[in-house]
């Protein structure tokens, strides 16, 4: 399951899009530090599909695709330096698969703290800079001692190097222009700044008239190196406690902010990560398997079972909507709707899937 950091200032709104995903659980205070252990999530990723697709084979359970997330103590100016409580935090995003920037816009008099989001994001780039500065030097210095002994080290250091130069400039590796080669050696470092990032940016709901006016002057900061989503994070989070989702639907419609900006922001992480979606559909169940973009049949079989990886023989594939037309799996079959692809087929997106494998 693929992992995403909340990142921010104390009172950006992290605990309270934590409880927007995930139906409400996390401490969201008018005081900074109120998060001092991190708090864990699920949130399901929503798609119409499957549930056309459950309807169809009128399946008796129905399991979304999800992804997890995890909301860590708010950022202070310093904390590179152990101002506040320092970058303890930092320890638990290290190996998320993707950082989510909520940068305040809101004013509120009961909250302290500046509501001006580039000023949020320039201290969050700035700490996850020095954070990762010196995480690389220690690195560097290491490495540049064992070179003496090991001369294939040449190319880390060389990496490693670059990287200094860049994050000693003050510029996050994600804005950098480092070679995706370069970028990828870094992997194993499990630096911040080396990571897809989304950029939340947190309006009061009576800035929702002017929301993109609100969110442009991020957008341009950003310069297409970053998705950038504006969305009022605290009647997202009220509405996702509501018992019901007709209720939800109905909250959010009568806000006119129609299905919310949560779904665009999960399809956006979903996305960003290059991740996709096939089905698998019957009566006992329909469901959302997650897959890397470009795998082949055998390595998505291995997302349900790493037996049907080891022992694939074929798969029998066909797109979710002209298994929608067909009306059924055996209509689809009788019709020759089915295709039978091969170990070097490439998964696509949607396509529904039955696998043949033997162990």
């Amino acid at each position: 399951m693929e992992r995403f950091g909340f990142v921010g200032l104390p009172n950006a709104g992290k605990s309270s899009l934590y409880n927007a995903l995930s139906g409400g659980g996390a401490l969201a205070a008018p005081y900074a530090f109120a998060t001092t252990d991190p708090n864990v999530g699920v949130a399901k990723v929503p798609d119409h599909r499957l549930g056309l697709l459950a309807e169809m084979s009128k399946s008796r359970n129905v399991v979304p695709a999800s992804v997890q997330f995890v909301d860590i103590g708010g950022l202070v100016e310093g904390a590179s330096q152990g101002e506040g409580l320092g970058n303890q935090f930092l320890a638990h995003i290290r190996e998320a698969d993707a950082v989510v920037f909520v940068l305040r816009a809101f004013e509120d008099d009961d909250v302290p703290g500046p509501a001006d989001p580039l000023e949020h994001l320039r201290i969050v780039e700035i700490e996850l800079t020095l954070a990762d500065l010196e995480t690389v030097e220690k690195r560097l210095d290491k490495q540049r001692r064992m070179f003496k002994g090991d001369k294939s080290l040449a190319g880390e250091i060389a990496v490693l190097e670059e990287a200094v130069a860049v994050l000693g400039e003050g510029t996050p590796i994600y804005r950098s222009a480092m070679k995706p080669a370069a970028r990828e050696e870094l992997h194993q470092h499990f630096l911040l700044t080396n990571r897809p990032v989304i950029a939340i940016v947190n309006v009061g709901d009576d800035q929702l008239d002017d929301i993109d006016a609100v969110v442009k002057p991020v957008v341009e900061e950003l310069g297409g190196v970053a998705e950038v989503i504006g969305m009022c994070v605290q009647l997202e989070a009220e509405a996702a406690t509501l018992d019901t989702e007709e209720e939800r639907v109905e909250m959010l419609e009568g806000l006119g902010l129609g299905e919310g900006a949560l779904p665009r922001f999960l399809h956006t992480a979903y996305q960003l990560m290059g991740l996709r979606t096939y089905f698998t559909t019957g009566e006992k169940e329909s469901r959302a398997w997650t897959f890397r973009a470009g795998s082949k049949a055998p390595e998505a079989a291995g997302v349900i079972h790493t037996d049907f990886q080891r022992g694939f023989i074929r798969a029998e594939c066909i797109q979710w909507d002209e298994l929608l037309e067909c009306g059924s799996w055996n209509a689809a079959k009788d019709v020759g709707k089915l295709r039978v692809e091969g170990k070097d087929y490439v998964v696509q997106d949607g396509d529904v899937l039955e696998f043949r494998f033997n162990v």
